[in-house]
Protein backbone atom coordinates (compact mmCIF):
# COMPACT_ATOMS: atom_id res chain seq x y z
CA UNK A 1 0.00 0.00 0.00
CA UNK A 2 1.13 3.29 -0.66
CA UNK A 3 1.56 5.92 2.15
CA UNK A 4 -0.33 8.95 2.34
CA UNK A 5 1.01 10.32 5.35
CA UNK A 6 4.67 10.19 6.35
CA UNK A 7 4.13 12.15 9.43
CA UNK A 8 0.84 10.83 10.90
CA UNK A 9 2.41 11.18 14.09
CA UNK A 10 3.25 14.80 13.27
CA UNK A 11 -0.73 15.62 13.04
CA UNK A 12 -1.62 13.45 16.43
CA UNK A 13 0.61 15.80 17.92
CA UNK A 14 -0.86 19.12 16.94
CA UNK A 15 -3.85 17.79 17.36
CA UNK A 16 -3.36 17.05 20.99
CA UNK A 17 -1.65 20.07 21.35
CA UNK A 18 -4.58 21.76 20.14
CA UNK A 19 -7.24 19.83 22.53
CA UNK A 20 -4.75 20.54 25.77
CA UNK A 21 -5.17 24.18 25.03
CA UNK A 22 -9.27 24.27 25.73
CA UNK A 23 -8.95 26.54 28.44
CA UNK A 24 -8.05 29.22 26.09
CA UNK A 25 -10.40 27.86 22.87
CA UNK A 26 -13.13 28.02 25.56
CA UNK A 27 -12.22 31.84 25.63
CA UNK A 28 -12.97 32.30 21.66
CA UNK A 29 -16.18 32.30 19.49
CA UNK A 30 -16.98 29.48 17.22
CA UNK A 31 -15.50 31.60 14.09
CA UNK A 32 -12.22 32.02 15.88
CA UNK A 33 -12.25 28.15 16.68
CA UNK A 34 -12.95 27.05 13.15
CA UNK A 35 -10.62 29.25 11.95
CA UNK A 36 -7.70 28.87 14.29
CA UNK A 37 -8.33 24.81 14.00
CA UNK A 38 -8.48 24.78 10.26
CA UNK A 39 -5.06 27.16 9.64
CA UNK A 40 -3.12 24.73 11.96
CA UNK A 41 -4.25 21.34 10.92
CA UNK A 42 -4.57 22.62 7.23
CA UNK A 43 -0.92 24.35 7.68
CA UNK A 44 0.34 21.03 9.12
CA UNK A 45 -1.40 18.47 6.61
CA UNK A 46 -0.35 20.76 3.84
CA UNK A 47 3.19 20.25 4.51
CA UNK A 48 2.99 16.76 4.93
CA UNK A 49 1.38 15.63 1.97
CA UNK A 50 2.22 18.54 -0.30
CA UNK A 51 5.26 16.28 -1.83
CA UNK A 52 2.51 13.64 -2.28
CA UNK A 53 -0.06 14.93 -4.41
CA UNK A 54 -0.25 14.40 -7.80
CA UNK A 55 2.04 11.40 -7.21
CA UNK A 56 -0.16 8.55 -5.94
CA UNK A 57 -0.80 10.65 -3.13
CA UNK A 58 -4.12 11.68 -1.40
CA UNK A 59 -5.59 14.07 -3.91
CA UNK A 60 -8.77 14.10 -1.99
CA UNK A 61 -6.83 15.95 0.92
CA UNK A 62 -4.88 18.24 -1.61
CA UNK A 63 -7.76 19.69 -3.55
CA UNK A 64 -9.07 20.33 0.19
CA UNK A 65 -6.03 21.79 1.03
CA UNK A 66 -5.57 23.73 -2.17
CA UNK A 67 -8.80 25.56 -1.85
CA UNK A 68 -8.02 27.18 1.78
CA UNK A 69 -8.98 30.37 2.84
CA UNK A 70 -8.00 30.25 6.45
CA UNK A 71 -8.70 33.02 8.92
CA UNK A 72 -12.12 33.80 10.50
CA UNK A 73 -13.37 33.26 7.06
CA UNK A 74 -11.96 29.98 6.82
CA UNK A 75 -13.83 29.38 10.17
CA UNK A 76 -17.21 30.84 8.82
CA UNK A 77 -16.73 28.29 5.79
CA UNK A 78 -16.26 25.76 7.96
CA UNK A 79 -19.34 25.94 9.49
CA UNK A 80 -20.97 26.44 6.52
CA UNK A 81 -19.67 22.96 5.73
CA UNK A 82 -20.53 21.57 9.29
CA UNK A 83 -24.35 21.84 8.27
CA UNK A 84 -24.30 20.53 4.63
CA UNK A 85 -22.23 17.63 5.66
CA UNK A 86 -24.83 16.63 8.65
CA UNK A 87 -27.38 16.82 6.42
CA UNK A 88 -25.76 14.44 4.18
CA UNK A 89 -24.76 11.98 7.15
CA UNK A 90 -28.66 12.19 7.94
CA UNK A 91 -29.84 11.70 4.26
CA UNK A 92 -27.69 9.36 3.13
CA UNK A 93 -27.14 6.58 5.56
CA UNK A 94 -24.40 4.49 2.99
CA UNK A 95 -21.89 7.34 2.57
CA UNK A 96 -18.83 8.27 4.60
CA UNK A 97 -18.57 11.55 5.87
CA UNK A 98 -15.99 13.52 7.19
CA UNK A 99 -15.19 17.04 7.59
CA UNK A 100 -11.68 18.05 6.65
CA UNK A 101 -10.58 21.57 7.16
CA UNK A 102 -12.68 24.15 4.99
CA UNK A 103 -14.26 20.90 2.81
CA UNK A 104 -16.35 17.85 2.87
CA UNK A 105 -15.34 14.30 2.08
CA UNK A 106 -17.75 11.66 0.83
CA UNK A 107 -17.08 8.09 0.31
CA UNK A 108 -19.05 5.39 -1.43
CA UNK A 109 -17.52 2.13 -0.92
CA UNK A 110 -18.22 -1.36 -0.85
CA UNK A 111 -16.54 -2.37 2.61
CA UNK A 112 -19.89 -2.87 4.51
CA UNK A 113 -22.45 -3.87 1.44
CA UNK A 114 -26.29 -3.68 3.47
CA UNK A 115 -29.11 -3.62 1.21
CA UNK A 116 -30.86 -1.58 3.37
CA UNK A 117 -28.39 1.25 2.91
CA UNK A 118 -28.16 3.42 -0.27
CA UNK A 119 -24.84 3.97 -1.84
CA UNK A 120 -23.51 4.49 -4.95
CA UNK A 121 -22.01 1.02 -5.90
CA UNK A 122 -21.34 -0.67 -9.05
CA UNK A 123 -21.88 -4.32 -10.61
CA UNK A 124 -18.35 -5.97 -11.39
CA UNK A 125 -16.40 -4.98 -13.98
CA UNK A 126 -19.91 -2.75 -14.86
CA UNK A 127 -19.45 1.15 -15.33
CA UNK A 128 -23.38 2.10 -15.52
CA UNK A 129 -25.13 3.72 -12.61
CA UNK A 130 -27.55 1.49 -11.20
CA UNK A 131 -30.85 1.47 -9.86
CA UNK A 132 -29.67 1.43 -6.14
CA UNK A 133 -26.88 3.78 -6.51
CA UNK A 134 -29.11 6.18 -8.27
CA UNK A 135 -31.50 6.62 -5.00
CA UNK A 136 -27.97 8.26 -3.51
CA UNK A 137 -27.38 10.06 -5.82
CA UNK A 138 -30.72 11.58 -6.33
CA UNK A 139 -30.63 12.72 -2.57
CA UNK A 140 -26.94 14.24 -2.77
CA UNK A 141 -28.19 16.08 -6.00
CA UNK A 142 -30.38 17.75 -4.17
CA UNK A 143 -28.37 18.70 -1.48
CA UNK A 144 -25.53 19.87 -3.88
CA UNK A 145 -28.65 22.45 -5.53
CA UNK A 146 -29.28 23.39 -1.55
CA UNK A 147 -25.82 24.38 -1.32
CA UNK A 148 -24.96 25.93 -4.93
CA UNK A 149 -21.56 28.32 -3.63
CA UNK A 150 -19.38 24.47 -3.97
CA UNK A 151 -17.15 23.23 -5.94
CA UNK A 152 -17.70 19.76 -6.65
CA UNK A 153 -14.72 16.96 -7.05
CA UNK A 154 -15.74 13.22 -8.39
CA UNK A 155 -12.72 10.36 -7.94
CA UNK A 156 -12.91 6.85 -8.99
CA UNK A 157 -10.93 4.52 -7.37
CA UNK A 158 -10.27 0.31 -8.00
CA UNK A 159 -8.67 -2.30 -5.82
CA UNK A 160 -5.62 -3.83 -7.16
CA UNK A 161 -6.88 -6.87 -8.83
CA UNK A 162 -6.43 -7.21 -12.48
CA UNK A 163 -4.24 -4.89 -14.82
CA UNK A 164 -3.14 -1.31 -13.76
CA UNK A 165 -4.12 0.27 -17.08
CA UNK A 166 -7.84 -2.12 -17.16
CA UNK A 167 -8.06 -0.18 -13.25
CA UNK A 168 -7.23 2.95 -14.26
CA UNK A 169 -9.74 2.66 -17.36
CA UNK A 170 -12.73 1.08 -15.20
CA UNK A 171 -12.02 3.87 -12.82
CA UNK A 172 -12.48 6.09 -15.85
CA UNK A 173 -15.60 5.03 -16.78
CA UNK A 174 -17.02 4.92 -13.17
CA UNK A 175 -16.03 8.11 -12.39
CA UNK A 176 -17.48 9.64 -15.40
CA UNK A 177 -20.58 8.06 -15.29
CA UNK A 178 -21.31 9.45 -11.95
CA UNK A 179 -20.13 13.07 -13.48
CA UNK A 180 -22.65 12.28 -16.56
CA UNK A 181 -25.40 11.74 -14.02
CA UNK A 182 -24.69 14.37 -11.99
CA UNK A 183 -24.65 16.96 -14.89
CA UNK A 184 -27.65 15.28 -16.57
CA UNK A 185 -29.54 16.08 -13.44
CA UNK A 186 -29.16 19.87 -13.31
CA UNK A 187 -25.45 20.27 -11.98
CA UNK A 188 -23.33 22.62 -13.58
CA UNK A 189 -20.25 21.34 -15.17
CA UNK A 190 -18.69 24.22 -14.23
CA UNK A 191 -19.18 22.68 -10.61
CA UNK A 192 -17.64 19.41 -11.32
CA UNK A 193 -13.83 18.37 -11.79
CA UNK A 194 -13.96 14.58 -12.76
CA UNK A 195 -10.43 12.60 -11.75
CA UNK A 196 -9.43 8.57 -11.51
CA UNK A 197 -7.05 6.85 -10.45
CA UNK A 198 -7.23 3.10 -10.98
CA UNK A 199 -5.63 1.12 -7.79
CA UNK A 200 -2.99 4.03 -7.20
CA UNK A 201 -4.55 5.71 -4.05
CA UNK A 202 -5.87 2.73 -1.82
CA UNK A 203 -7.17 3.48 1.54
CA UNK A 204 -6.27 -0.19 3.16
CA UNK A 205 -3.53 -2.61 2.00
CA UNK A 206 -4.81 -4.74 -0.55
CA UNK A 207 -4.36 -7.73 1.52
CA UNK A 208 -8.26 -9.04 2.06
CA UNK A 209 -11.37 -8.75 0.39
CA UNK A 210 -13.00 -6.80 3.01
CA UNK A 211 -9.97 -4.49 2.36
CA UNK A 212 -10.38 -4.30 -1.26
CA UNK A 213 -13.98 -3.23 -1.30
CA UNK A 214 -12.99 -0.19 0.76
CA UNK A 215 -10.82 0.45 -2.18
CA UNK A 216 -13.54 -0.21 -4.43
CA UNK A 217 -14.80 3.40 -3.98
CA UNK A 218 -16.84 7.12 -5.26
CA UNK A 219 -15.49 9.91 -3.34
CA UNK A 220 -16.76 13.17 -3.61
CA UNK A 221 -15.08 16.50 -2.10
CA UNK A 222 -16.93 19.34 -1.08
CA UNK A 223 -15.18 22.63 -1.01
CA UNK A 224 -16.40 26.74 -1.56
CA UNK A 225 -16.32 27.91 -4.21
CA UNK A 226 -15.27 31.95 -5.15
CA UNK A 227 -18.36 33.25 -4.36
CA UNK A 228 -18.92 31.60 -0.80
CA UNK A 229 -15.42 32.32 -0.46
CA UNK A 230 -15.94 35.75 -1.34
CA UNK A 231 -18.97 36.52 0.98
CA UNK A 232 -17.04 34.62 4.04
CA UNK A 233 -14.23 37.47 3.52
CA UNK A 234 -16.76 40.36 3.51
CA UNK A 235 -18.47 38.68 6.42
CA UNK A 236 -15.04 38.24 8.53
CA UNK A 237 -14.63 41.75 8.27
CA UNK A 238 -17.37 42.62 9.73
CA UNK A 239 -16.98 40.37 12.80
Amino acid sequence: MKKIFGNTGLILAVVMLMASSCETVKKTNKAQRGAAGGAVIGGVIGGVIGNNVGKGGNTVLGAIIGSVVGGVAGGIIGNKMDKQAEKIKNEIPGAEVERVGEGIVVTFSEKNPDGSKMGVYFDFDKSEITSNSKLALNKLIQIFKEYPETNLLVEGHTDDKGADAYNLALSERRAMAVGNYLQANNISASRLTINWYGETQPKAENTSDANRAENRRVEFVITANEKMKEEARKEAEGK
